[in-house]
């Protein structure tokens, strides 16, 4: 289990766009809270974060704000925006890119390990992005 701390407790009533607002940082990662062997994290970033994967879990993403870019090592992106969710199966690399300022929301497994890769050549991929509704473009 993992030793990161849980932000708040059961019976804590979080008001989660206060505290997605809150955050001033560039990235911000926490724990929010558990739900038995699972976890919601809040995450608010600029930019983008690091090709990695995680060996033993899934990761959901649901975008509370902005627009958030999921690029695969096919050479597609997922692109969601304010309320769009898609899960990121164990053990498939991927990358997060925000679109300006984002807020998200994620569940995984609590503790759940990242493992970062070197970036992959995904340029001679002939990259696609997939559009809200999952259709190429």
């Amino acid at each position: 289990m993992s030793a990161e701390p849980v932000r708040f407790s059961q019976f804590v009533v979080v008001n989660l766009a206060r505290e997605g607002t809150a955050s001033t940082e560039a990235y911000r990662n926490v724990v929010i809270n558990r739900v038995n062997e699972s976890c919601l994290r809040l995450a608010t970033f600029e930019g983008e974060y690091r090709w990695h994967f995680h060996p033993d879990s899934d990761e959901l993403f649901v975008v509370v704000d902005g627009q958030l870019e999921i690029d695969l090592t096919d050479g597609s992106s997922l692109r969601l925006r304010s309320w769009d969710m898609v899960t990121i199966p164990a053990g498939v690399v991927h990358r997060t890119r925000a679109s300006g300022r984002t807020i998200n929301i994620t569940f995984e497994h609590m503790g759940a390990g990242t493992s970062f890769v070197d970036e992959p050549d995904v340029a001679s991929r002939g990259g696609q992005s997939m559009n809200d509704q999952g259709h190429r473009t």
